[in-house]
């Protein structure tokens, strides 16, 4: 079967597939008032979402990342990975989860096919995380990462969004963390959205402040690799950890794009900003059904622009990360 490939010759062999948008904590850059379902969203069930894994891994998918909302709030997320760890091709689970259940169930994931984790830690003083998240749990999702350490998944990460005036500070903090721990850390840019444009007007961060200070300790950037996404990789020879920039407003992030999103509702989206979404849970009903939703993958990336439009202050319909699992 032909693989996914857009107009530009970008090849897509990873999914990241939501399958709920609620989540328990309260985010300022995401959900600052909690999450409000609205009306009854009825999100994919497991035989869909058997079917949407399926249709990408036969099209060249192989790493898929579980993604919210919270994914761990679904009953049976462990499921998930089960379903996740039984489609031919796929070599790399993943999740990103705000880290609250992973001390409880870290080897029972990993036992389920779970292989990398991405936990989101937006400061390493307690104080400060609860104003940022809204949630007092931050020795508990510590205990989770290192729950995930000592199971022994391939990868365990730290997303960290760089929020001028909250936690902008704090690098010397996380390079004490990763001195001997070997974590990943990802310091993201915050993203405009659709709904707070006042908040990143008062907190967006260029990352390129805190490559220049990596740059000046000595990290060096890392080789790009076959499957690598838009991240730039730094390593030093003195820390067991690594670090990542994703910056999505640098010059040709786009450029390396890998990657696809389906919502929990089951839209397809090309880019996290640009379109609404293009149906898919019209084809996810029957196994018969499944050459005629590869026939709409590949139509739909004839649609995929060649970058996001952020850089012109246009979040596409994209109202907060969590609709579309970002």
């Amino acid at each position: 079967m032909r693989e996914l490939q857009d107009r530009f010759g970008r090849s897509f062999p990873y999914l990241r597939l939501s399958i709920t948008d609620a989540c328990n904590f309260k985010c300022e850059y995401c959900l600052p008032n909690g999450y409000h379902p609205d009306g009854k969203p009825r999100f994919m069930t497991l035989d869909e979402i058997r079917r949407v894994l399926h249709a990408f891994s036969t099209v060249g998918m192989r790493k898929v990342r579980i993604t919210g909302g919270e994914p761990t709030l679904r009953k049976d997320f462990e499921e998930v990975l089960q379903l996740a760890a039984s489609t031919p091709g796929v070599d790399t689970i993943a999740t990103t989860t705000n880290g609250y259940r992973l001390a409880e169930h870290a080897r029972a994931w990993h036992q389920a096919g779970l292989s990398q984790v991405n936990v989101s830690v937006d400061s390493l003083d307690p104080a400060n995380f609860q104003r940022i998240t809204g949630d007092s749990r931050f020795d508990l999702v510590m205990k989770g990462i290192d729950a995930a350490l000592n199971e022994g998944y391939r990868k365990v990460k730290i997303n960290v969004v760089l929020l001028k005036g909250l936690n902008g500070g704090e690098l010397p903090l996380f390079l004490d963390y990763i001195k001997h721990q070997p974590v990943d850390l990802r310091f993201i840019e915050l993203m405009e959205t659709g709904l707070h444009h006042d908040y990143f007007q008062a907190h967006h961060l260029p990352g390129t402040v805190i490559q220049a200070q990596l740059e000046r300790q000595g990290w060096q950037l890392d080789p790009r690799g076959p499957d690598d996404g838009p991240a730039l990789n730094y390593s030093h020879p003195d820390y067991a950890g690594r670090i990542g920039l994703i910056m999505p407003y640098a010059k040709d992030f786009c450029a390396s794009c890998n990657r696809l999103r389906v919502s929990a509702i089951g839209k397809l989206h090309l880019c996290l900003f640009t379109e609404a979404g293009i149906e898919l849970r019209d084809l996810l009903g029957s196994d018969d059904q499944q050459e005629e939703l590869i026939a709409r993958l590949h139509a739909a990336l004839g649609q995929k622009h060649q970058t996001h439009y952020l850089h012109e202050g246009d979040a596409g319909a994209t109202p907060h990360l969590a609709s579309i699992g970002g």
